[in-house]
């Protein structure tokens, strides 16, 4: 067989192709997935469209598996009597099941060449937190169900978000406490 100089070139570039792919797919690709979170102190048993049962125990959170379209969920107290039979759609491909029905904060973080932070924040609506306004205009949840956030409970934000070439936002569900930490932590007024 001849050496071929061209069919040399083309598998070299498949093989860094494949490598490649791979490497995003192991280390870099954001995971999909559905939580039933609890930040409270009391434990809860669950069960989702009469399936096995499921425990998330005080201020825990479980990655549990969802069909998209009409879903429901029976939750039990940690004597195991019925709480509440309900049921709740999926469209997305990641979500938050609100099983103790407390207070969420999805908050918008912008990206960007330029961005001036602090103007841009005080040009967004405030939410009022406890008697307290809040600025950059996190939308309040506490419904059994959202899907309408990018970062899950227990994902953090990006640091640095690459080849943006105009202000980009990136929305993250916070629980309450969790979210007043960040606002505190991250934003100087």
């Amino acid at each position: 067989m001849k050496n071929n100089s061209s069919l040399k070139g083309l598998l070299i570039a498949v093989v860094v192709f494949i490598i490649a792919f791979g490497i995003y797919f192991l280390f870099l690709a954001k995971k999909n997935y559905y939580v039933v979170d609890n930040p409270t102190p009391n434990t809860y048993y669950y069960k989702i469209n009469n399936g096995s049962e499921g425990i998330v125990a005080a201020g825990q959170f479980v990655h549990v598996d969802l069909n998209k379209g009409k879903n429901s969920i029976k939750v039990f107290d940690q004597n195991k009597k019925l709480l509440y039979d309900s049921a709740f759609e999926v469209n997305k491909i990641r979500g938050l099941i609100n099983i103790a029905h407390q207070d969420y904060y999805v908050n918008d973080q912008y990206y960007g060449y330029n961005l001036k932070k602090d103007s841009l924040l005080l040009a967004l609506d405030k939410t009022m937190i406890d008697g307290k306004a809040y600025y950059g205009g996190a939308r309040h949840f506490n419904k059994l169900y959202t899907e309408d956030f990018y970062y899950n409970v227990d994902e953090d934000y990006d640091k640095v978000i690459k080849n943006i070439q105009q202000v980009e936002s990136r929305s993250k569900i916070f629980r309450k406490q969790d979210y007043l930490n960040y606002y505190k932590e991250y934003y100087k007024f």
